[in-house]
């Protein structure tokens, strides 16, 4: 199975790691103390939601971390549109390794599926339209890639990743610096002297700010809170010459109209942090 470049399997060994250490402790002891360490059991992952699932993947490497003797019958793959009652899969094994894994599971899931879901939906309003919704990099710390892998499961994009893979030329780089020209020149001579290949990104707030932008010759140029009229002028405006991102307050309701100006990229946090849990449950079915 191949990942996106930015998930690894050693960065999810890491992740599952530290999670059951932050869950797991010195013991589940709550299985230990009332489950047999030889019964065998099988369980079932309900979906009590609609929308789309994800997880199903990082679930699967999950169990086989924890215990590779268990085993799982799927039947819904990451991005399948699901509904209330479906089954996703079945896993069958220890029940002592079921009962341990089950909160980390389901907790991985069911926000990994919100995010997806939110993402799709978002993705089915700008059809019909040259637009590309993209995350940001507001997540949850040390869970940013499983949700930025929700995204992709969901349709959308992602944009970097982190602070070392793109830079982006945000207002207060720019108030901080003095200006755009000035900011975008001092990072052309850093990455030359630094010998890296990165895209530049600049954050305007008006149409002077694009016209300023234009001239220095970026990669991207971030169309901060544009009121619609003005985004269609800034687009007009850079006429091709550089991909555009329209930002700030991306809702549901506005996207669409935000997509239609022209704009290449839509980008949203919401998709991320405005996302709720998907409603699953892992249950006990029956004895093998």
């Amino acid at each position: 199975m191949s990942y996106d470049p930015y998930i690894t399997t050693e960065k999810l060994q890491l992740f599952i790691r530290q999670a059951f250490l932050e869950d797991v402790g010195d013991g589940d002891h709550s299985t230990l103390a009332c489950v047999p360490y030889d019964s065998i059991q099988e369980a079932e992952l309900k979906v009590k939601d609609n929308g789309i699932i994800a997880g199903v993947e990082l679930a699967k490497i999950i169990f086989d971390t924890f215990d590779p003797s268990l085993q799982i019958e799927q039947y819904k793959n990451d991005g399948d549109n699901v509904t209330f009652g479906d089954i996703v899969f079945k896993v069958k094994g220890s029940s002592q390794s079921i009962l341990t894994c089950e909160r980390l599971v389901l907790n991985c899931m069911q926000r990994m599926s919100g995010i997806a879901t939110y993402a799709n939906e978002m993705m089915d309003l700008v059809k019909g339209t040259n637009a590309k919704i993209l995350d940001t990099r507001k997540t949850t710390p040390n869970f940013r890639m499983i949700e930025k892998w929700a995204v992709k499961i969901g349709g959308a994009e992602n944009h970097r990743f982190g602070l070392y893979d793109m830079i982006m030329l945000k207002d207060n780089h720019i108030d901080f610096c003095g200006n755009i020209t000035k900011a975008v020149l001092q990072t052309k001579e850093y990455l030359s002297n630094h010998h890296l290949h990165l895209k530049i990104e600049v954050e305007t707030r008006n149409l002077k700010e694009v016209e300023e932008a234009l001239k220095v010759n970026v990669d991207f140029i971030m169309l901060d809170n544009f009121e619609l009229n003005d985004l269609k002028q800034a687009v007009k405006l850079i006429d091709g010459k550089v991909k555009t991102e329209a930002s700030g307050g991306i809702t549901k309701e506005s996207v669409k109209a935000i997509a239609e100006t022209g704009v290449d990229f839509i980008s949203s946090g919401a998709i991320i942090h405005s996302a709720k849990n998907f409603d699953l449950s892992l249950k006990a079915i029956s004895k093998i």
